[in-house]
């Protein structure tokens, strides 16, 4: 079948891309789901810092890529093999299948699924194939999604069938701001009530990360960007202290305000700066959690012996350390509860067709999430 989908060709591409254009909406051939696959018609999908990674060369991919993995959707045709979705079911998209066998999947930790790590970084399905072309031309599917288009075929591993009844641009943020942010806090992390908590970094997943540590319970927390207008919506969702870190003197100013530091920082950013914050103001025996995908040439650096003589740790975070079948319906349960108002992280909307300029909006700190609504 042919499909409107959003496609990148050239990664590094200089913004503002509303002028650039690094991504093109063409019409391209979408294969039919072969076994243990599945297409689904794309109901909503939101802008990432991951999608932004690719188009600025952060995390290089195969190209030419029809990029998008944030989104939610219908099922309309199911491959052989696929038993436990039929026509009709809504569907969230998660970007790291699980095969279920390997040994962080046997360990519970299918955020580390090795041939999913495989996949995606190849730009194919998780059975290593590829179906979507342009004339003779592969076009390679982003982490195994491909969400900005109207339809999609993926592995069944990549999909969380949910409850009806919720709108599909609020399901949409489950698929990874919601499943990052607050799986860092809850499961990474795993805070407790009382708790202290700092947020460094405020798009989608740092403000999805807040809501986790209010829902959890925590005493104080405290969220840090360089955005005034991020700091404000902070206040808004529960933070009781905000500083902005273009302050030379904010990490002494935390420390001297929450007496030494917080028991959590959490670095969202994925920018040394912020992570040097964040480890600045965790506190003796405190935990410095990242949920930021860097450059890969980038490196942070921080005293060694604080480690020992501090007793901090640090911890990556990827998924936020999620089981996707239990915990995006529990997030799901949450949110109906009106505990995790998630609903509140979406500051835009947009079409297909505007996808360049929304991705400016992105990467200006303009948003926290911009949402394309089919």
């Amino acid at each position: 079948m042919k499909v409107k989908s959003a496609v990148l060709r050239e990664s590094g591409v200089k913004a503002p891309y509303a002028e650039s254009l690094p991504i093109k909406i063409e019409t391209i051939e979408l294969d039919s789901p072969e076994r243990g696959e599945v297409l689904i018609q794309i109901k909503a999908a939101s802008l990432c810092h991951s999608d932004l990674s690719v188009i600025n060369g952060s995390r290089p991919r195969p190209l030419p890529m029809a990029l998008g993995h944030e989104a939610s959707g219908v099922v309309v045709e199911v491959g052989e093999g696929v038993m436990d979705l039929e026509p009709g079911d809504h569907v969230v998209c998660v970007f790291v299948p699980s095969c279920g066998h390997c040994l962080p999947c046997k360990e519970g930790r299918p955020a580390l699924c090795e041939p999913a790590a495989v996949s995606n970084t190849a730009g194919t399905l998780f059975n290593g194939g590829i179906r979507l072309h342009n004339d003779n031309e592969k076009v390679y599917h982003h982490v195994g999604v491909s969400a900005f288009s109207e339809y999609a075929v993926v592995s069944r591993n990549s999909l969380i069938k949910v409850k009806k009844g919720i709108p599909f641009e609020k399901l949409a943020l489950f698929g990874c701001a919601v499943i990052t942010g607050v799986g860092a806090v809850s499961n990474t992390a795993n805070i407790k009530l009382g708790n202290t908590v700092a947020i460094v970094g405020l798009g989608g997943i740092g403000l999805s990360a807040l809501l986790g540590a209010v829902t959890a319970g925590a005493s104080r927390i405290v969220a840090v960007d360089i955005n005034e207008a991020k700091l404000t919506q902070a206040k808004e969702l529960g933070a009781t202290d905000v500083y902005n870190s273009t302050d030379p003197d904010v990490v002494e100013s935390i420390r001297e305000a929450t007496g030494g530091g917080l028991d959590f920082a959490f670095e969202t950013a994925g920018v040394v700066p912020a992570m040097e914050v964040a480890y600045g103001i965790t506190k003796r025996g405190g935990t410095t959690v990242t949920t930021g995908l860097p450059h890969p040439e980038h490196h942070f650096s921080f005293p060694y012996v604080s480690l020992t003589a501090e007793e901090k740790s640090l911890k990556g975070s990827y998924i936020g350390s999620c089981v996707p079948e239990r915990d995006i319906p529990h997030f799901i349960n949450l949110f109906e509860q009106e505990r995790l108002p998630v609903d509140k992280l979406m500051t835009n909307f947009i079409s297909l067709e505007e996808i360049n300029e929304g991705f400016d909006t992105l990467a200006k700190g303009e948003a926290s999430r911009v949402v394309i609504k089919f």
